[in-house]
C-alpha cells in the first residue's frame, strides 16, 4: 500500500523487452534505502516486486498482464520515473490510499499554466472516470492528486511547484500516457452498495436458508 507522495524520480538504466514481458533496471539512491530484495516498490503508480538490487540501482520484472494494461512497456532509458517506497503501520499518509493496481491508461490532452501552478486535463476510460469526483483523489503516474475539473471525457489537476520539479508530471507533454488509479474507497462503497441492492431482491425463505446452512 502506498500514499501517493513520490520519494524520488529514478531513471531506467536500461529496459530489456522480450515478445511477452520485461525486466526495468532503474537508477535510483532515496528510495532504495531500507529496501530488500522481494519488497514492492511503486513505479509511476505501478506496484513491482524489487528482483535484484544493487546500492544505485534495482531491477524489476514485469509480466505480459503489466505490460499490457499500464504504460510501462513503453518506458525506454533516460526516462524519469516515479518512485515510493511502500508504507509502514503509523506512517502519516500525506495523500491517499494508492495500491499500485492501475485501473487505466490515460492520456494528457492538455497542459497550461495557471500563476505558479500547472493544470493538466487528462483523457480517461470509463472505468476510471465513475469513480472521479470533484474534489476526489485520483493517482496519476503514482502521484495523489486533487480533481479539480471532470467531464464525461476526463478530468483536470492542479499541478504545484514542488510536485512539477519532483514527479516526472511537470515534464510530461501534451500526448502522453499516463497510469491511473481511482479511488479506492469509492470502489468499495460502490461494492457495499452493489450487494446491499442484492440482498433486498434476494427473498429470504426456508430453501433460502437451507441451501446455506442455516437451519
Amino acid at each position: 500500500m502506498f500514499s501517493g507522495i513520490i520519494e524520488e524520480m529514478g531513471v531506467v538504466h536500461k529496459a530489456d523487452r522480450t515478445p511477452l514481458a520485461a525486466t526495468l533496471s532503474i537508477l535510483a539512491q532515496k528510495a532504495l534505502s531500507e529496501l530488500s530484495v522481494g519488497e514492492s516498490i511503486s513505479t509511476n503508480g505501478v506496484c513491482l516486486t524489487v528482483a535484484s538490487r544493487g546500492e544505485h540501482e534495482f531491477t524489476a520484472e514485469v509480466s505480459p498482464e503489466t505490460l499490457r494494461v499500464t504504460t510501462l512497456g513503453e518506458l525506454r532509458a533516460g526516462e524519469g520515473v516515479n518512485l515510493e517506497r511502500p508504507m509502514r503501520l503509523m506512517d502519516r499518509i500525506g495523500g491517499h490510499l494508492v495500491t499500485g493496481h492501475v485501473d487505466g491508461v490515460g492520456c494528457i490532452r492538455e497542459r497550461r499554466s495557471d500563476a505558479n501552478a500547472l493544470v493538466l486535463m487528462i483523457e480517461a476510460p470509463p472505468e476510471v472516470l465513475r469513480y472521479c469526483v470533484v474534489k476526489g483523489s485520483i493517482a496519476v503516474d503514482g502521484v495523489s492528486l486533487t480533481i479539480n475539473g471532470l467531464s464525461d471525457r476526463g478530468f483536470s489537476v492542479c499541478i504545484i511547484p514542488h510536485t512539477a520539479k519532483v514527479t516526472t508530471l511537470g515534464i510530461k507533454g501534451i500526448g502522453v500516457k499516463v497510469n491511473l488509479e481511482s479511488d479506492l474507497l469509492g470502489r468499495y462503497i460502490e461494492r457495499f452498495l452493489e450487494r446491499g441492492e442484492e440482498e433486498k431482491r434476494t427473498k429470504i425463505d426456508r430453501g433460502y436458508l437451507e441451501r446455506r446452512g442455516l437451519i
